[in-house]
């Protein structure tokens, strides 16, 4: 069930922060501040998935390495080991995928590892709770009689 992963980027739009391998971990974190988000996708030079960097990496390597972390290059601290998924993967696959692995962003690839997106459990839980109410709105009119 569920709908492709394309429509929650259809619908959220086509903005995608990322960074390159090079950048450091200060430049993340301003732009995770600034975007108000809470992972960067970091990418190689051809445009392709290098890794993720989320807020918890960045806070474990502090924890583990002290405010040098803000120097380091994002390579050092990102996520090499990525959950992705492609534009035809389902909404519920991906909800599993997100749950069993407890991970709250998952980039968003076609065949050659090319970026096309990211979505968030935030993106995800957003497009259910909409489906959930437009269907419980079409119940209500079926059973008050209109048309729906």
């Amino acid at each position: 069930m569920g709908v492709p992963v394309s429509v929650l980027l259809e619908r959220k739009g086509s903005e995608l922060e990322t960074l390159p391998l090079d950048a450091t971990v200060l430049d993340a974190v301003e732009r995770l501040t600034s975007r108000n988000i809470g992972a960067i996708v970091i990418t190689e030079a051809d445009g392709r998935l290098a890794g993720l960097l989320s807020e918890r990496d960045i806070v474990r390597e502090l924890a583990a390495t002290g405010p040098s972390t803000l120097e380091l290059a994002v390579s050092v601290v990102m996520a090499r080991d990525v959950e992705t998924c492609t534009p035809t993967t389902r909404t519920s696959q991906l909800m599993r995928v997100m749950t069993e692995q407890r991970v709250r962003h998952v980039p968003v690839v076609d065949g050659d590892w090319h970026l096309v997106g990211i979505v968030s459990i935030g993106d995800v839980v957003k497009w259910q709770l909409d489906e959930l109410s437009t269907e419980a709105e079409q119940l209500a009119n079926y059973v008050r009689g209109g048309s729906y």
